[in-house]
């Protein structure tokens, strides 16, 4: 038996890497509430030129546009609000990650 860790990336296929490499970007820029113009643009610039390989791919991509457009609402906007609020859980839930 051996007690070395197995790096599970590098058997993964290239496209596998880079979606996970785009959720764990996704994750990082999300936890950060104040986030720098050019990592936002670097993050919105990988968003564009890398399709979504899986639906929690395409999932992680709608929730940052979400949480976007969440952000520019008015604080009276209560409305819209809830509509992302409710939306947010479904895109986890769907995507497996619940």
């Amino acid at each position: 038996m051996n007690d070395n860790p197995v790096d599970l990336d590098k058997h993964r296929g290239m496209a596998a890497q880079k979606a996970t490499d785009m959720r764990r970007l996704l994750a990082e820029v999300e936890g950060n509430a104040k986030i720098q113009r050019d990592q936002q643009a670097a993050v919105e610039k990988q968003l564009l030129a890398v399709p979504a390989a899986s639906w929690p791919d395409a999932a992680a991509k709608a929730r940052y546009v979400l949480n976007l457009y969440a952000a520019q609402l008015a604080p009276a906007d209560s409305h819209h609000r809830d509509l992302v609020a409710a939306v947010l859980p479904d895109l986890a839930r769907l995507s497996g990650e619940s």
